[in-house]
């Protein structure tokens, strides 16, 4: 498999970088839509959507010369696998150190290519409930939207998600507009496999 095959398929590491401009417009473009000024939490990392594992496992491999492996976790019955870059992504502001990249389960997306981005909004909670009234009281405007959000074409969707060892609950909560998603939650991916670590 060469990165022939993710250059086709626009998803070789440079193509997917000079893509990260636009894919960050969009992504404001949400974060404009929620009333959400996330200018000062930490951007924590970017996800990657492949369909087919052969790809994957290619693009997991050329990534690797610009980061190394935080950890390979299987999730929901799926390796997802979390890449520290070498050298940050620096967009918009932002400092993006790491890369998701899951492989391709049961689900095929549209379009391949950037899909989410996850920040850190830091916090000491111990449920999905405590986690959204945090979130409503830094964030009063996403408060004021909460109930119209469906009717500004926003979906939203609460987790938990978790791989076997970890000992961080990390409340998730989830923003897809027009392709693109963001989720906050209130520890960072590298806070979240230390503790599988521990």
């Amino acid at each position: 498999m060469s990165s022939l095959l993710l250059k086709e398929q626009q998803l070789e590491p440079q193509q997917l970088i000079n893509a990260l401009p636009a894919f960050m417009d969009n992504i404001q473009t949400l974060l404009d839509v929620l009333g959400l000024d996330l200018s000062d939490y930490q951007a924590d990392h970017i996800a990657l959507r492949i369909n087919d594992r052969d790809v994957a496992e290619t693009a997991h491999q050329t990534w690797l010369q610009r980061s190394e492996e935080w950890s390979n976790n299987e999730i929901n019955g799926r390796p997802i696998i979390a890449l520290g870059f070498n050298e940050a992504l620096n967009i918009n502001g932002w400092s993006i150190e790491c890369l998701e990249l899951p492989y391709p389960g049961e689900k095929s997306y549209p379009q391949q290519g950037w899909e989410h981005v996850e920040w850190v909004i830091p916090c000491d909670v111990n449920s999905q409930e405590e986690f959204l009234t945090y979130l409503f009281s830094i964030f009063p405007v996403l408060k004021e939207k909460w109930s119209k959000l469906t009717s500004l074409g926003v979906k939203v969707k609460q987790s938990c998600p978790s791989g076997e060892a970890e000992r961080v609950a990390n409340y998730t909560v989830a923003f897809k507009y027009q392709g693109v998603c963001i989720k906050l939650h209130p520890h960072s991916l590298k806070a979240v496999i230390e503790s599988e670590q521990a």
